[in-house]
């Protein structure tokens, strides 16, 4: 490795998150093995410098960001089968999620990926199981959501989902969602925990309802064009050093969702632990999505779930 390497990396949160966290990890595995041999940098919220976190996908894809993250919802657009992954109530638990991401299925949506898109899918990320926060009242049923404006990403089966449930879907960014939230513009949202709290979301939504809906990964993407021009030692330790990092920033995670319950507990927020009855109506009323899925993809993409 005789020229020096720059290698940008980025995403859409402080440095303070379990994402940023994991890049820099990524980062440091780098340096300490290729010393200078690589330059990297960091920018850890696009946000900051006036573009919306959806950006970094084409920031990847075309060079700007050598390596980006970001929700897979956002490329369903570009990728039908990432819309299978967008299921409610599609994996048993986090040992289950993990395994399907990191085995069949992970790869063959990476495959898919990589055949639509410029880039190098090199893990996932974790973004946790999701949950919903509003400012009108508890939720335990899926008659407590209707008529609910719920903000979500730009996910056809998102929208699906909460169409069933009785709600008024609201697919948008995070920054105009935040806005929305903030305005109330939107009645609710769904995120994992820690991203309630890390987005200021429950000073506006005092109801929190645990309902585990949606497991989403986050995608590490690699522009193709700068990771295939790299030497083989490069891209080897880039992929091991992802690997790592992915298991890091899923530990990281679970302690995170633990820390953001205690948050909205001492906030005065009311959360809703939904009983295994409670939880059922929930899966009950969003199943002709599943079966809709199931005419769409067929049995096969099931079957990567690795389920007995």
């Amino acid at each position: 490795m005789s020229k020096q390497i720059r290698i940008v990396m980025g995403g859409y949160g402080p440095p303070t998150t379990t994402h940023s966290r994991a890049l820099k990890l990524i980062g440091d595995r780098l340096e300490a093995e290729c010393g200078d041999a690589v330059d990297v940098k960091y920018v850890w919220n696009v946000m900051d410098f006036g573009y919306r976190g959806e950006e970094v996908l084409w920031m990847a894809e075309q060079g700007v960001l050598t390596i980006a993250y970001q929700s897979t919802s956002y490329s369903t657009d570009r990728v039908a089968e990432l819309e299978f992954a967008d299921l409610p109530f599609l994996f048993d638990g986090l040992e289950q999620a993990r395994a399907a991401m990191d085995g069949k299925l992970g790869s063959y949506l990476r495959r898919k990926i990589e055949e639509r898109i410029g880039y190098r899918v090199l893990g996932y990320f974790e973004n946790g199981y999701r949950h919903v926060s509003n400012r009108l009242r508890p939720v335990r049923t899926p008659a407590d959501m209707a008529g609910m404006r719920i903000r979500l990403q730009p996910s056809k089966i998102h929208c699906r989902t909460f169409e069933l449930l009785g709600a008024v879907p609201v697919p948008c960014d995070l920054k105009p969602g935040l806005e929305a939230i903030r305005s109330g513009a939107v009645d609710a949202q769904e995120n994992p925990l820690a991203n309630t709290v890390d987005y200021g979301a429950h000073t506006f939504h005092r109801h929190i309802t645990l309902t585990g809906h949606c497991y989403l990964s986050r995608g590490i993407y690699a522009n193709r064009t700068a990771f295939d021009g790299w030497p083989e030692a490069l891209q080897s330790t880039m992929t091991k050093a992802v690997r790592e990092a992915v298991t890091t920033q899923r530990e990281l995670a679970v302690k995170e969702e633990e820390t953001a319950r205690k948050t909205l507990e001492t906030a005065g927020c009311e959360i809703v632990d939904l009983t295994p009855e409670e939880r059922e109506a929930f899966v009950r009323a969003v199943k002709p999505l599943h079966d809709e899925v199931r005419k769409r993809f067929g049995e096969e993409m099931f079957a990567l779930l690795g389920k007995q």
